[in-house]
């Protein structure tokens, strides 16, 4: 039976347009959070206060939010949490339009804003996987990349923008954006979850069980530590691109170009996806991010910020492309009663790993060369890559279409 092209899936159209428009909303908050301390108290650590604020909730909430995924009825759950975002940046807008926006009142908001998105982002694993055929993943996997590549390169310029025209303005934009998320989900037929029972057991076992089934699949520990790797290699290779353009005199403009152009070649990748997919078995593609740190080579024997920027770009067109295959195999393995939970400890696991990427970058190039530092970290990266190579797992992983049928790996379906 021949399944229905992604372009003509109402429901996954619905629930990308729906996200695309609530992520670009929300980006464009991200920027003008910053911004609105910085004008209200003039403090940059309090701009810092905020900015931790916004990222707390990730790792206060997103195991509480796994179970409530995979307990409620996600959609609902998703819808709750638009409202409760929704409502939480229209307060700010209020309070903005009548100079009553102090420092508390944002961190608190930014803070409620965030909790909100941990909500809806675990129910959006069971609504994706729900709306997309397994042996589709991969391609609308890549579809998601380039969604987020583009509200990357978008959002940030056009939030910076709207809030040099008026301080509300990104606010009410975010605002609007969470209700066409709303009306998405609403016009969705799909069932987000499979028919399920009460599970009796106490929450303590409901937070652990995610946790206990990733932790007894080798080949879901094995991608989760090795992009972890990836996150904190990455996250210290953009600061340290910033902090030499910063030495070598290159203006604030320059600096966002380069960011722009890790976005740029990130939405290549992703653009390019269907193509590398016809060509490249999916175990190839899980592992190139973590090989393209070759590119770093060149780096140290010309150790110049373009240099620097341009390998970075290389690896960044192979990101889509590794998460596309990691996406499809993990849906693949995880049921459906446990999704909300596995996805919520991988998240949690791998973005412990990114704040530590960019202060291991600052003590290096404060202590050592630049051409040492970038060697730690693609060092680390390769040595991810040399454990993904080896690893029995990843080598033995078959085609998508088998593991969709068999539910699980030869080596663990036992």
């Amino acid at each position: 039976m021949t399944e229905t092209p992604l372009r003509q899936n109402r429901d996954f159209m619905l629930l990308q347009a729906g996200q695309l428009l609530s992520t670009f909303g929300s980006n464009m908050s991200n920027i003008a959070y910053p911004l609105l301390v910085l004008v209200v108290t003039g403090s940059a650590a309090k701009a810092g206060y905020v900015g931790a604020a916004q990222f707390t909730p990730l790792l206060a909430f997103n195991l509480v939010a796994g179970v409530a995924a995979d307990r409620t009825d996600r959609r609902r759950l998703m819808i709750a949490a638009d409202v409760v975002g929704a409502a939480s940046v229209g307060v700010l807008t209020a309070l903005v339009l009548t100079g009553n926006a102090g420092f508390w009142e944002i961190l608190t908001i930014a803070f409620v804003d965030a909790t909100a998105a941990v909500f809806f982002r675990a129910g959006q694993s069971g609504a994706f996987r729900a709306v997309v055929p397994l042996a589709q993943i991969p391609a609308a996997a890549s579809v998601a990349q380039a969604r987020a590549a583009s509200v990357r390169l978008l959002a940030p310029p056009v939030g910076g923008a709207l809030f040099g025209l008026a301080r509300a303005l990104p606010f009410v934009a975010d605002a609007v954006s969470y209700a066409f998320s709303t009306v998405s989900l609403l016009l969705m037929r799909t069932r987000f979850q499979e028919e399920r029972g009460r599970d009796p057991a106490p929450l303590r076992k409901q937070l652990t069980e995610g946790l206990a089934f990733l932790s007894h699949v080798p080949f879901l520990r094995t991608t989760m530590l090795m992009i972890a790797a990836s996150n904190f290699s990455t996250t210290g290779v953009q600061l340290a691109v910033i902090v030499l353009a910063k030495r070598d005199g290159l203006s604030s403009a320059a600096i966002g170009g380069f960011i722009a152009l890790v976005g740029a070649t990130t939405l290549l990748g992703s653009l390019a996806s269907p193509i590398l997919r016809r060509f490249l078995s999916l175990h190839t593609i899980l592992l190139s991010e973590f090989w393209a740190a070759l590119a770093f080579v060149p780096f140290f024997f010309w150790p110049s910020v373009y240099v620097l920027a341009s390998a970075f770009a290389v690896q960044a067109f192979c990101f889509p492309n590794t998460d596309s295959a990691v996406t499809a195999y993990w849906y693949a393995l995880t049921p459906d009663r446990l999704l909300g939970r596995v996805m919520s400890v991988s998240s949690t696991l791998r973005v412990l790993a990114v704040p530590l990427g960019p202060v291991a970058a600052g003590l290096l190039l404060t202590s050592v060369s630049p051409r040492v530092t970038i060697a730690v970290f693609t060092g680390w990266t390769l040595a991810a890559a040399v454990v993904g190579t080896f690893s029995s797992s990843i080598r033995s992983a078959p085609p998508l279409g088998e593991v969709t049928t068999a539910g699980a790996f030869p080596a663990e379906a036992g």
